[in-house]
């Protein structure tokens, strides 16, 4: 009879080398891998080939399953099978409903084990070279989500507009100008605002601006979900920031002989 377990794996932001050394090994140790759709395809390679491998992700807004069902289908594979891997996008205990699916698992009698991943929130940024805390511009962060399970915009945002902290938002592409607009409320018009579509994925994109023009910026490029929003002080920390900058002081500098 197989042993079940259950090991709930952070993948990273998405390139298959940011996979932390302990998720890598779970993988190699599976014998059924249940992944979502923000999880790279070359992950799957550190499994064994003859693993089981199940999609339950979201794609174009459509589940594969429901939360429920894949509670089930872990409990299922785990009691069947032995090993179950879950292996989701980013880090599991953020915005990830990994804690509903650790608890189910344990109601069920199921021993589990949580491995960290490399949440986009904090990834992703600093991939790009922007920094979530800088000394002098920002001391302090805040990850939100941009839309609620009722698929509204969260109170929170509002919260995190009026602080002086950066802000990362995941899943807010569909909610940017109402999120922007929030931003103009509260007197930030002005505010440095960075938008990475696909972020460590191949064809990642990036969009800088301002919260008076990042929306049109992200429409002129086509960015849609994935991405995050980054707003903050920190943004002007981006190298192609700086490079503008230098180039726009340049331009006043000759213009002005």
């Amino acid at each position: 009879m197989p042993t079940p377990k259950l090991t709930l794996v952070g993948a990273g932001p998405g390139s298959p080398d940011l996979i932390t050394l302990r998720g890598a090994q779970r993988l190699s140790r599976a014998d059924v891998v249940l992944y979502d759709a923000l999880v790279h395809p070359g992950l799957l390679a550190y499994a064994p080939a003859a693993v089981r491998r199940v999609f339950v992700g979201k794609r174009r807004g459509r589940c594969a399953f429901s939360q429920p069902e894949i509670n089930e289908l872990i409990v299922h594979h785990a009691l069947h099978h032995g090993h179950v891997v879950r292996l989701k996008g980013g880090d599991p205990f953020v915005f990830g409903r990994g804690y509903e699916e650790i608890s189910y698992a344990e109601a069920s009698g199921i021993p589990t084990e949580v491995v960290p991943g490399i949440s986009s929130s904090m990834g992703v940024p600093a991939l790009q070279g922007i920094p979530l805390t800088s000394r002098g511009l920002s001391e302090s962060f805040w990850v939100v989500t941009g839309t609620t399970r009722h698929h509204s915009l969260p109170d929170d945002i509002r919260r995190a507009a009026a602080s002086s902290a950066t802000v990362v938002i995941l899943m807010g592409m569909k909610h940017l100008a109402d999120i922007m607009d929030v931003y103009r409320e509260a007197g930030k018009g002005e505010l440095p605002v960075a938008i990475i579509q696909n972020g460590t994925w191949e064809g990642e994109k990036l969009a800088l601006g301002r919260v008076n023009t990042i929306a049109g910026e992200a429409a002129r490029q086509g960015l849609d979900n994935p991405a995050i929003i980054v707003a903050g002080e920190v943004v002007t920390l981006h190298p192609q920031w700086a490079s503008d900058r230098r180039n726009a002081i340049c331009r006043v500098s000759v213009m002005g002989r």
